[in-house]
């Protein structure tokens, strides 16, 4: 989480420590659980601390659309602490370690050191452009666009909490999970990854991900990092 802060805002030594000492219920929850539920009334919030994890929402249908990934040092349902009523669902990816963090310490937190809850205003502030950078993505690029310019993303957000080495990285995303976030069929998922390896766009091994042509990937996806709003342009290399 702090590593995931500061990539964004400056943190002073207090302040940093007063993060360190956040008491918080550590627990391992297995794939594809779900940690919280549209309409919960949670009195916590969840920090990811490692592995993946994604929001979603659900149609009457039953179809799943997928609206952001969720890495080590997210808090992705910290909007809670002012939305008593969850409008979506936050479900692992992979096997995740989740801190759980009661609402009344992070009202204390805050109150104690206001700098870290304009962090906490500004990492909301974030989420909110991811949000509108997806919606774009989903709604007006289409296949190999779409595709890469969501994995630009991850790696960008990866390289934010040191989970880059390169332009390599885990990345424990299914096809189908990718199918949920990107809108296209599981079919279509495989067949523009399939494009994308003849290509020399990217690497797939397993859950490992390589990225030879950096800058080319960034360009078939229109990828500008602006709107993930990190204060370390290394980060966004």
């Amino acid at each position: 989480m702090i590593r995931k802060l500061e990539s964004v805002f400056t943190l002073t030594d207090d302040e940093r420590q007063a993060l360190e000492t956040l008491p918080m219920q550590v627990q391992v929850i297995k794939a594809d659980q779900d940690v919280v539920r549209e309409g919960d009334r949670p009195s916590r919030s969840c920090l990811i601390l490692s592995g993946f994890a994604c929001t979603y929402k659900m149609t009457a249908q039953g179809k799943r659309q997928i609206v952001s990934f969720n890495l080590p040092g997210d808090i992705p349902d910290l909007q809670s602490l002012h939305l008593k009523v969850l409008d979506n669902s936050i479900s692992t990816i992979s096997q995740c370690r989740v801190g759980f963090i009661t609402h009344e310490t992070l009202w204390d937190l805050c109150i104690r050191h206001p700098r870290i809850a304009a962090a906490f205003w500004r990492e909301t502030l974030i989420d909110a452009s991811i949000f509108r950078e997806w919606v774009l993505n989903v709604g007006r690029r289409e296949g190999i666009s779409r595709m890469a310019h969501v994995l630009c993303e991850l790696v960008v957000r990866l390289r934010a909490v040191d989970l880059v080495e390169d332009h390599a990285c885990d990345l424990p995303i299914t096809q189908g999970e990718f199918a949920d976030a990107l809108g296209f069929t599981t079919v279509h998922v495989n067949r523009v990854l399939q494009q994308m390896r003849a290509e020399g766009l990217i690497e797939l091994s397993g859950d490992r991900l390589n990225i030879p042509d950096w800058d080319r990937l960034k360009q078939m996806g229109e990828f500008d990092p602006t709107y993930l709003h990190l204060e370390s342009d290394q980060a966004a290399a």
